[in-house]
């Protein structure tokens, strides 16, 4: 049996209700951020770019004004992954997986909100949403499809073909270009920074902002390779390895090029990592994923860690640690920056609340939006990491739904 949606499967509808919730809790956090209609990309099918199920790619624009108009930021939505025929088949006919499924609207918060006041050094750029249906955070490609199945592993023919037809779009001529993305968004923000860059033009200031999507490789509360076991399935199920790094595929099992400690510091574009140290989903998941305990013993801690017993936390706290040893290839380079926080979520530059807003997270006295905008207008670098758990007052309370992204 596979991973990818196990979870959600088990829980459609507590997962369709999570969803539900994150999207209102971003609506009504984000005054005046519209919703933004899809755009299918038809003329992609005939490359063979398409979503598992063979549908045609989408995603959303939001057209930049005034100053604004030759800059661009493509975020790309997360999701999860699936490791094999079987779990690829169970979100085939999800949103994950076929853009039949998906919402016809998109509210656009946080990096992507259009108001100077909520966003104010990207309000005004052309701002796309690229949705998310192959399950391989757009690195897959293989040609061959199953006809017992009918799937299609095809997620870096995904952004190629979105990427061009952005360029015909206008993109061609970007003066400023960010590619961003959340979770699995963000680690194809990480997977496809350079050959984003490749594609731009050669005088464009461009870089990338990949968010909660630095997934470290650690064993899990039992001592299992969960996620490394997990990450070679997906790997391998989707024929990515030709697009992952090559300098770390010359060294390394091309699963372990799925992981961001192992090709950061062969990243030749400038990075700046948003994520937490205590990454909400990533202890839920590769620290303690259900597998590992089987009994719920774990259950109060993993739903918020102020819960955690002292023998609990010592484990989060390691966690932490070994997060940020895996950040060296970030920290070692003047053109990458890093907001580090010590909150207990999973995607911060999506929500309006965490990216710019007065009770927002900070580090140095500076939000997530301020540090992201200084490094990219090279104001001033920023590389921050927060003090451990529970230090930072500005963390708040949680308030992103953790059933809003698959559980492995």
């Amino acid at each position: 049996m596979g991973y990818g949606l196990m979870e959600a499967s088990k829980e459609g509808d507590m997962y369709s209700f999570g969803i539900l919730v994150l999207e209102m809790l971003t609506r009504l956090h984000s005054e005046g951020s519209g919703f933004v209609p899809i755009t299918y990309l038809e003329d992609a099918e005939s490359k063979g770019a398409v979503c598992l199920d063979g549908s045609p790619p989408a995603y959303h624009f939001d057209k930049g004004s005034g100053e604004g108009v030759n800059s661009w930021i493509v975020f790309l939505e997360g999701g999860g992954w699936c490791s094999d025929v079987s779990s690829c088949l169970e979100r085939k006919d999800t949103r994950l997986g076929s853009s039949k499924q998906m919402d016809m609207q998109s509210g656009f918060n946080g990096i992507l909100n259009n108001q100077q006041d909520y966003n104010p050094d990207f309000y005004n750029w052309n701002r796309i949403k690229i949705r998310y249906c192959d399950g391989s955070s757009f690195t897959g490609d293989v040609e061959e499809v199953d006809p017992t199945n009918n799937l299609h592993f095809r997620g870096a023919r995904i952004f190629e073909a979105v990427i061009k037809h952005l360029l015909a779009k206008g993109m061609e001529n970007a003066e400023n270009a960010i590619l961003s993305g959340c979770s699995a968004g963000g680690l194809a923000a990480i997977l496809n920074c350079d050959r984003f860059k490749s594609f731009l033009p050669n005088g464009a200031r461009v870089k990338c902002v990949p968010d909660a999507g630095y997934f470290i490789n650690v064993p899990d509360v039992s001592g299992t390779k969960h996620i490394e076991n997990f990450y070679n399935g997906v790997v391998e199920t989707h024929g990515s390895a030709k697009y992952l790094s090559k300098s770390c595929t010359s060294k390394y099992g091309a699963g372990l090029c799925f992981f961001p400690q192992y090709v950061a510091q062969d990243i030749a574009t400038p990075i700046f990592v948003v994520n937490a140290a205590y990454d909400s989903w990533q202890i839920r998941n590769i620290l303690i994923p259900s597998m590992a305990d089987p009994h719920g013993s774990w259950k109060n801690c993993k739903e918020n860690i102020s819960n955690c017993t002292p023998d609990e936390l010592d484990a989060v706290q390691g966690f932490r640690e070994d997060f940020i040893k895996a950040l060296s290839g970030v920290q070692n380079s003047p053109s990458k920056g890093m907001f580090i926080d010590s909150c207990y979520i999973h995607c911060q530059t999506g929500m309006q609340e965490l990216w710019f807003n007065p009770d927002a997270p900070q580090l140095a006295n500076t939000t997530i939006a301020k540090a992201v905008g200084d490094w990219f207008y090279e104001r001033k670098p920023f590389q921050h990491i927060d003090c451990a758990f529970p230090c930072n007052p500005t963390c708040g309370k949680p308030v992103l739904n953790v059933k809003a992204h698959p559980e492995i």
